[in-house]
This record gives C-alpha cells, structure tokens and sequence, in this order.
C-alpha cells in the first residue's frame, strides 16, 4: 500500500496540518511583508531604538520564501524518528509498540499530546485509514495551531523608549 499521497510526519504529526507544511506561515509573512512594505513602516526603527526594522524585513522574506518540504521529503526539524522507522521497517512510528515509552517521540507526545491519539486510532485501523482521516480533517482547515497557541502563545511586553 502507498502512502506516498499523504502528506505525513513519520512522528504522528499531520504535514498537512502544521502551518510550515501547508503554507500558512509562507502566506502571513508574505502578507505582512506586503503590508509593511506598502505602508513604509521603515520609520518604526526611529520610535522604538530596540527595534530593527531591517533585521525584521529579512526575517519576513525569509519566512515569505520558506515551505517545509515535510519529513518524507527531508523537511522539518532535525530528528532521530526517520532513521528510527527505517531501521525497523516501519513506515511511522505510529505502528511501533514502543510509540509511547520511546525516547524519540517523547518531544512529540510532550509538545503534542493528540499524538498519543493517533497511536491509539492507527491501533484500531491501520495507518491508511488513519492517513485518510488526517487528510480529510486537513482540508477541513484542521491544523495544529489551536492546540499550538493553547500551549506557547505568550504577552509580550514592549520596551519604553
């Protein structure tokens, strides 16, 4: 069976849910820096000294330019999961029975914690279908930012100057 058609992370997280793997993060930066360069904020650096209005215009194009390749492509962060599954002959993670005391995916069941429910549901019907289900709840417009701003959005306060 193929699962070349989907768009996953050997971990248990979803590429097509996360924001670096479907755009989202591309498209805001891309939209800011249009917004910040029609409407010339260059002036912001001279009001707030602390501030880099260049160094935050590259940071924006970087961010503008970037796509995640996913994890099956050489994308994301950097990661012992892949070499892990291969060597097992798995296709993820979520098929190893040591998916919830392994060291590997303890990042992952710390940071997201649905991960453990998807173990759960690839137990019940098998990868594809889980895949399936991803994939469907994907192009519903399900992504990892509701659970990711519960967990580390954060106020920040500006400096007075």
């Amino acid at each position: 069976m193929s699962l070349e058609k989907y768009d996953y992370g050997v971990c248990g997280v979803y590429c097509g849910q996360c924001p670096s793997g479907n755009g989202r993060v591309r498209y805001a930066a891309g939209e800011l820096k249009r917004l910040v360069d029609t409407t010339r904020y260059g002036w912001v650096e001279e009001a707030v000294k602390s501030f880099s209005f260049n160094e935050f215009r590259k940071g924006l194009e970087w961010f503008s330019q970037a796509q995640c390749q996913g994890c099956l492509g050489g994308g994301g962060a950097p990661c012992r999961n892949r070499g892990c599954a291969e060597e097992k002959g798995l296709r993820s993670c979520l098929e190893c029975g040591e998916y919830l005391t392994c060291s590997h995916t303890e990042y992952m069941r710390d940071t997201y914690s649905f991960v453990v429910d998807n173990y759960r549901r690839v137990g019940e019907v098998g990868l594809e279908r889980h895949l399936e289900e991803e994939e469907q709840r994907a192009r519903a417009g399900v992504d990892l930012m509701g659970h990711l701003e519960r967990r580390y959005c954060k106020t920040v306060e500006l400096e007075d100057e």
